[in-house]
């Protein structure tokens, strides 16, 4: 088993990498520790908001239950709800269809100042989409080298990009499963559809492994996230964000007046 969490920057088997892999650390001190990340990331929203200079963008893929939702809500629950985005990429609609593929993704990604969230994304174009046979490999084949210089184009227009593959078990992901049919609060997560994704598994990790390969590139990595256990999940994704947002060095704006001769009566 290689060390994790791991920002891919060479070739990769998803098989060499432990889904509930936690680095021996403390549950509850790791729950803590997130939590300190996540005030620390709703300042840094208010700083990153001030300037508008950059914006940031999270895109999480993964399979079923894998925790996309969870993350989101983990990571950014102490962030104004006003500075977030948040965009599902669901069957494209019938308007969707009628442009690239690319064409919706790209109206949804963040303004100047915003967090930006992409819950699955541009991705399904070379996963769903090459699984299910929805369209050609010479098709999907081409799209990787074409979500590369797209995301190059964001990157260098300010857009900081945080890609995350949440890693989770066949084990785990079943565990998840029964337990949205027993709870009755989780009866609306589950759908039979899921179950068909499953029995695709090994087709999926296969599409998974070479979308990881194949854009993971200099100025937008993917993080490999062990996703089985949901604390080491998330701390993992929120000291990423903030270590992100950091490096940019933000100072607060200075006004654009002179305020010391301005008294309020």
């Amino acid at each position: 088993m290689k060390e994790q969490p791991v920002i891919i920057k060479g070739k990769i088997r998803l098989k060499d990498f432990a889904p509930d892999y936690c680095g021996g650390l403390d549950k509850e001190q790791t729950k803590e520790k997130t939590c300190e990340y996540g005030e620390r990331i709703g300042v840094l929203q208010q700083l990153l908001y001030a300037n508008s200079s950059h914006a940031i963008l999270l895109l999480f893929q993964g399979l079923d239950a894998s925790g996309k939702d969870g993350s989101v809500r983990s990571v950014l629950m102490r962030v104004n709800p006003a500075g977030v985005e948040t965009a599902n990429f669901k069957v494209p609609s019938e308007e969707e269809r009628a442009h690239d593929y690319l064409w919706r993704v790209h109206k949804a990604v963040p303004r100047y100042g915003n967090i930006g969230v992409f819950n699955r994304s541009h991705y399904e174009a070379v996963l769903v989409e090459r699984v299910l046979e929805i369209v050609s490999e010479k098709v999907w084949a081409r799209r990787y080298e074409q979500i590369v210089d797209f995301e190059r184009m964001l990157v260098e227009n300010r857009v900081v990009l945080l890609k995350f593959y949440l890693h989770i078990s066949k084990e785990e992901q079943a565990e998840r499963f029964r337990e949205r049919l027993a709870n009755p609060h989780k009866n609306w997560k589950f759908s039979r559809s899921d179950l068909i994704t499953r029995e695709r598994w090994d087709d999926y990790l296969q599409a998974y492994e070479d979308m990881l390969n194949l854009t993971s590139h200099s100025q937008a990595r993917w993080h490999l996230v062990p996703a089985d256990r949901n604390w080491y999940r998330d701390y993992v994704i929120a000291h990423t964000v903030v270590h992100a947002i950091e490096d940019l060095k933000l100072k607060w704006p200075k006004p654009k007046e002179d305020l010391s001769k301005i008294r309020i009566v």
